[in-house]
């Protein structure tokens, strides 16, 4: 598996300005590329890689379609797909704009998983036109990371590429979110002494992310979350809920309280910002002895470090240059490749746990205020996610093997 090598923990420091012409420099020309696995250098070569014998092949494969993962390079091909609706600081800025984004995320799977990934835009907002393009187009790859794409089509989309193919398909807006959370809220609990089935919870934001978080937080025992939106606190009885936040309201806020972050953050013990809004320093006093506080919206905190850190025992962000990056990097290279390596016909909730307790486990007995998360250059991470998630897949009978 091809990784990086760095293995600190965290960036305590921020990191030198980086000028304009510097990342125009490293994006002109795209950032991948495709190369040869055998040479093509003699006459013998070609008859092998191409005609006449790659007929062999190619009949092999139509009567066994299962050869096309160990024959051709879907095995270890995972398309990043997007419509550009969502891109991550930017909004909906289309899909020709959004291929710089996905050329990146191609170029994490390789460097660190040693998986290949193709960028994949589609020119369309349209929830069917999107779905049966990947389904058409699925016979080319092996795994699908969806990428960027609006919610509430976002959800819709995934369930229905699913339940279509039987190759991996994530939503790592979602579900690579979810992940990290959850490993660096696992680290952030032990540095506080307090349990999931104890804690309360609130998740600012009722997005991709937001949903995910919730959904995640509940498989692992934590019973008491409070969602808010830009319009308050989710609960039932509220009349302009959608599908999903009725979903929300009908799974969460089991103390049925009402309002807005004010109340939900009253002896809360717990704040996970997903919204991209911001909270008032004021309302961070009501929270609980020894608060965790995961502020990760990007560019930009729902609140500062500085300022969190006054009243959080724990405190993460998004960024690079503060400590407790929650980095979707830590996830969704490694998801991919256990999934890959198991022949998994899907990535099941037990599997996302399983990434989230390989994560966790990293940091050991390093655990401090300061380091609940692995950082996003710790070579570790991958692999030990990858066989955490293999394994999983392999004891559930999802894997093809």
């Amino acid at each position: 598996m091809t990784t990086t090598t760095d293995t600190s923990t965290t960036t305590r420091n921020p990191l030198p300005p980086i000028s304009d012409d510097e990342i125009f420099a490293g994006h002109e020309g795209g950032k991948l590329s495709a190369e040869l696995l055998r040479p093509l250098e003699t006459q013998r070569d070609l008859s092998i890689a191409y005609t006449p014998g790659v007929a062999k092949v190619c009949t092999a494969i139509k009567d066994e379609p299962e050869l096309a993962r160990t024959h051709t390079w879907t095995g270890r091909l995972v398309a990043v797909i997007s419509d550009g609706s969502a891109v991550l600081g930017l909004g909906d800025i289309g899909a020709k704009a959004s291929l710089p984004v996905m050329e990146g995320k191609c170029a994490l799977f390789k460097s660190f998983s040693g998986l290949n990934a193709i960028p994949v835009v589609l020119d369309t907002n349209d929830t069917d036109e999107i779905v049966e393009t990947i389904v058409r187009m699925a016979p080319t790859f092996g795994a699908v990371n969806l990428e960027d794409i609006s919610a509430p089509r976002c959800f819709e989309i995934e369930d229905r590429v699913k339940e279509a193919l039987d190759i991996p398909v994530m939503h790592d807006d979602q579900h690579g979110t979810a992940v990290v959370v959850l490993a660096a809220l696992t680290n952030a609990l032990r540095v506080v002494n307090k349990s999931f089935d104890s804690i309360k919870v609130v998740l600012s934001g009722a997005g991709a992310a937001g949903v995910a978080v919730a959904k995640i937080l509940g498989d692992a025992g934590v019973s008491d979350v409070v969602v808010l939106d830009s319009k308050g606190i989710i609960e039932s009885g509220r009349g302009d809920l959608t599908p999903t936040k009725e979903w929300l309201a009908a799974n969460t806020n089991p103390r049925a309280v009402s309002g807005g972050i004010d109340t939900a953050l009253a002896d809360a013990d717990v704040f996970i910002g997903v919204s991209g809004g911001t909270i008032d320093e004021k309302h961070l006093p009501q929270m609980a002895d020894d608060a965790v506080v995961f502020a990760l919206s990007n560019p930009n905190p729902e609140i500062t470090p500085d300022i969190a850190s006054k009243y959080a025992t724990v405190v993460a962000t998004g960024r690079s240059d503060f400590p407790n990056q929650i980095n979707n990097v830590l996830a969704f290279p490694g998801i991919f490749r256990g999934a890959l390596d198991a022949g998994a016909t899907d990535i099941t909730d037990d599997m996302k746990l399983a990434a989230a307790r390989a994560i966790a486990d990293l940091v050991g007995d390093d655990l401090a205020p300061d380091y609940v998360v692995p950082g996003a250059l710790d070579a570790r991470v991958a692999p030990a996610v990858a066989e955490a998630v293999e394994a999983v897949a392999n004891a559930a009978g999802v894997a093809r093997g």
